[in-house]
């Protein structure tokens, strides 16, 4: 079995034919003169020629090594061309990146973040996609996401952004009907919003003390924003991320020094290729830097 041609033999037998000498072409080419000589040994061996005469002027070109010439750099422009092709792709900036969120990341973090993205990657489109599949990104079906569990698949690298806080809210105009809330156990008068199959908000009173069933949400719903928007509405107390709300003045958080409601952690997941591509590694270093601030 013939070993693999090595690009190398070509490129160190054209800095010889150039500059006429062993020591000559390895400064070229910042190598060792042994190296190179060995190059050019192993090729004039794997093709059964002799390429140069050794003199003591130099290295003289036989008429095969003149033959040789014309293709061997048609091989190093092509080789060149090639090298250009593929630094060009892997320090593009500009395309399509797909997103992947949870709808309330989608509907009140992305926005925002993706408008001033617009401002600094202009040249990139984004495609945004409200789930949770880590699929979507084993699949190449989305470049990056962003979600509340960290991935473990070991095809995917995921970056902690922060802890996303949490907490009690209410409309004013809701808890002016209400008596006033002053412990956690107060709660349990009102009118709360809850999941039907997330089960979190349950755990969360029994951690207190507090033994409920779904049955005691006065509204349930697997969906985020609508839970965020029926709070809004005056319809009762939803258990909320904090950045879903804080800037709707008519909303108040409750008992906030008494009801700590542990933190969900947002990741920042990619498959690997983020290692070699600009694009992708544009977006997730702006998201990198663009999410923390606002959960």
């Amino acid at each position: 079995m013939k070993p693999a041609f090595d690009w190398s033999l070509v490129r160190s037998f054209l800095a010889a034919l150039d500059h006429g000498s062993l020591l000559a072409a390895s400064r070229v080419l910042h190598t060792s003169q042994p190296t190179l000589g060995r190059h050019i040994a192993e090729l004039e061996s794997q093709l059964g020629v002799v390429l140069f005469e050794r003199t003591g002027r130099g290295l003289v070109p036989t008429a095969t090594a003149q033959q040789l010439a014309q293709s061997a750099r048609a091989m190093e422009s092509g080789a060149r061309e090639l090298a250009q092709r593929i630094s060009g792709a892997q320090t593009q900036t500009t395309g399509t990146v797909r997103i992947t969120a949870s709808v309330p990341v989608a509907v009140h973090l992305l926005p925002g973040v993706l408008a001033a993205m617009r401002q600094a990657l202009p040249g990139i489109q984004v495609e945004l996609v409200s789930n949770n599949q880590v699929s979507n990104l084993l699949r190449r079906e989305a470049d990056i996401a962003v979600r509340m569990v960290r991935p473990s698949q070991g095809s995917l690298v995921a970056r902690k952004i922060g802890d996303v806080s949490l907490g009690a809210w209410a409309h004013r105009d809701y808890l002016a009907r209400c008596a006033p809330v002053r412990s956690p156990q107060d709660l349990l008068a009102l009118d709360l919003i809850g999941s039907d199959a997330d089960t979190s908000i349950v755990r969360g009173f029994a951690a207190l003390g507090f033994d409920i069933q779904p049955s005691a949400f006065a509204l349930r719903s697997d969906d985020f924003v609508v839970q965020v928007r029926a709070a809004q509405a005056g319809y009762g107390v939803g258990f909320l991320a904090d950045y879903t709300v804080r800037d709707d003045p008519g909303m108040v958080k409750l008992l906030p020094q008494q009801l700590r409601i542990p933190p969900l952690p947002m990741w920042l997941a990619v498959h690997r290729e983020i290692r070699t591509n600009a694009r992708i590694r544009a977006v997730y270093d702006f998201l990198a830097q663009a999410l923390p601030p606002l959960i």
